[in-house]
């Protein structure tokens, strides 16, 4: 697959780097020659210096024979602008990086595909969308919803406490008369690896595990684990930026939010277009003020400033203080191995979701939506089942799947089911499927 990408930021950058890694062709097109030159020599990738919004420098790239442009400047006109040039000259599909989100909320009403722009991303809006999830779901550390919630991952990691430590998958399932989740992956403590669990796999201490729930998973999951569900009503954001703001938006409908803002102008700016949350103007990072703002009374607390450490070091003084949900938003991809032993609850980061958004669209198959596990190897796929699909009419015991692989459920007619043996897959299902990085090839050869 021909994949031309503009823009060598963040983003692109880390976009080039997974997509490198899948063995597509990739060209990356940026004006900053230095950002070029550390992705040359880091990456299998062609580079071109350049502006994306340029004829000449398009058709350099051979724009004509590419299968996906993928536009993800800082600049959002830019990238419209590239995304409409790059379809008018022979690209199949387009994607475009925006920070609008009217251009989102009105997409159909606009009709972008009309002018030559396939989808839309917006990594600010995917990052609030994420945290609101987090905070619907406060026990768990990761979670991802199919078919609004039709099935959804969630992770967690093991306390001692824990009814299945020391159980095999099968045994704990047992412990319940019906369940409904399924274990998808598992990270021992300390260790870097990844198992796809089977029915003789044993939970053990520390165990971060991803389960796969339908409808009523996660009370059962709270149950099996020792967790307690703790209803969150008073939260506080650090960083009135464009996920601090989108963020706050999004959650004073239902929640009270105290938003902390540095700059002063900004926060004036805030408390005019947020009438129903309280903007503080102050420094974060002065504890003093958030003693004074009464951050022991907060339920969650959400830090996305555009600095990953003081993101990190905030939640850690908000966990001091008693505050029960923490997430920090994080710009390097290597906090994450440090996310067991950090002590936040959830490490968030815009370009992951920026990537697990888009890489949907190199996946062969139907793959109408993909995530990649934090800090695992494993990457959760969901397929649509045709006619001609090798999986269709099979039951789940007959499919022969790599042990590197597990399906991890199935939505028909928008229900959601957690798929033993005994389950036959129909043309229509939607199969979610978790799987290492090494079977994904041999995964996608089942939904053709």
């Amino acid at each position: 697959m021909k994949i031309i990408i503009a823009g060598a930021g963040e983003v692109g950058f880390h976009l080039a780097k997974l997509l490198s890694y899948e063995s597509q062709e990739i060209t990356l097109i940026d004006l900053n020659k230095d950002s070029l030159a550390y992705a040359d020599t880091h990456l299998d990738i062609k580079v071109i210096k350049g502006d994306a919004t340029s004829i000449s420098v398009l058709k350099d790239a051979r724009i004509l024979n590419s299968d996906l442009f993928i536009s993800v400047t800082s600049s959002e006109t830019s990238n419209i602008t590239a995304c409409v040039l790059a379809k008018q000259l022979g690209a199949k599909r387009t994607i475009a990086r925006i920070s609008n989100p009217e251009f989102i909320n009105h997409k159909d009403e606009v009709g972008f595909t009309k002018f030559g722009i396939d989808e839309l991303i917006s990594p600010e809006s995917l990052a609030a969308a994420e945290i609101e999830l987090l905070l619907s779901q406060s026990v768990f550390n990761d979670t991802y919803e199919f078919e609004k919630g039709a099935l959804t991952m969630l992770g967690l990691s093991l306390s001692k406490d824990a009814k299945i430590i020391n159980k095999s998958v099968k045994v704990a399932a047992q412990l319940l008369s019906d369940i409904h989740f399924i274990p998808i992956a598992i990270q021992r403590f300390g260790s870097h690896s990844t198992i796809i669990p089977r029915g003789d796999t044993v939970f053990k201490d520390g165990d971060r595990v991803v389960f796969i729930t339908s409808k009523g998973g996660d009370e059962e999951l709270c149950k099996l684990t020792g967790k307690k569900k703790t209803e969150i009503k008073d939260i506080m954001i650090l960083g009135g930026g464009k996920i601090g703001f989108k963020t706050a938006c999004d959650l004073s409908k239902n929640f009270n939010i105290k938003l902390v803002e540095k700059l002063k102008d900004r926060a004036f700016d805030l408390a005019e277009q947020l009438p129903n949350t309280l903007v503080i103007n102050g420094d974060g990072r002065n504890v003093a003020l958030l003693e004074e703002e009464n951050i022991k009374d907060m339920d969650a607390f959400i830090s996305v400033t555009g600095n990953s450490e003081t993101n990190i070091m905030s939640c850690l003084v908000a966990k001091s203080k008693g505050i029960k949900k923490t997430i920090a938003l994080v710009e390097n991809m290597d906090y994450y191995e440090l996310s067991h032993s950090i002590g936040v609850d959830t490490l968030i980061n815009k370009k992951l979701l920026a990537a697990n958004s888009i890489f949907r669209y190199i996946r062969r198959g139907e793959v109408v939506a993909m995530t990649k596990l934090s800090n695992m190897e494993a990457e959760l796929l969901e397929f649509v089942v045709n006619p001609t699909s090798k999986i269709c009419d099979k039951y789940i015991k007959e499919i022969e799947f790599p042990l590197s692989a597990i399906i991890g459920g199935v939505i028909r007619n928008e229900e959601g089911f957690i798929a033993l043996g005994d389950f036959k897959i129909v043309s229509g299902d939607r199969v979610v499927v978790c799987c290492l990085p090494q079977s994904i090839k041999k995964i996608e050869s089942y939904f053709y």
